[in-house]
């Protein structure tokens, strides 16, 4: 019996295919991440702590009047040099409409300083700010509300330390 050296060849492709699929192995279907849990503040308010880790502690920094508007201010965790702070204002008024809510740590002036432009999220603004590095004696955080007419006012809060 004469066999074909192509049979053969084709017939050794076959059997070594199925052992390689017999042998692979398959990688178990990751699970899906589960959806991350709100956190609120100390406000009711609902944030996402879509990082995985948390801002820590809120502290609230009061509420004050900058021209037509009332702002009440918070921060999450503490305020070190050169890292960034979670804030969160309030800004309400009975007369203007808000356009942009800006946000920096340090002097009023802003010298030395990064203003961070928030976002408005259910009813507050929010955003990270850059804590200067050195940050300047008596730094406070300033929270500076732009009206629909471009007009801007500015008010400063203790960061309490």
């Amino acid at each position: 019996m004469q066999v074909n050296r192509m049979s053969v060849v084709v017939g050794m492709c076959v059997v070594g295919s199925v052992m390689m699929a017999a042998c692979e192995k398959k990688e178990a279907a990751k699970p899906a991440p589960a959806a991350t849990p709100a956190k609120a503040d100390a406000h009711g308010h609902e944030h996402a702590e879509s990082d995985g880790h948390s801002h820590g502690a809120t502290t609230q920094l009061g509420e004050q009047v900058a021209g037509a508007f009332s702002v009440k201010a918070s921060r999450d965790g503490d305020v070190k040099a050169g890292s960034d702070v979670p804030i969160d204002a309030w800004v309400t008024s009975a007369t203007a409409k808000v356009a942009a809510v800006r946000f920096w740590i340090g002097s009023e002036d802003a010298k030395g300083s990064v203003k961070a432009k928030a976002s408005l999220e259910k009813d507050n603004w929010h955003t990270h700010v850059d804590a200067p590095s050195p940050m300047p004696e008596g730094s406070k955080l300033w929270v500076e509300v732009e009206n629909d007419k471009g007009e801007k006012v500015a008010t400063g809060f203790d960061l309490k330390l």
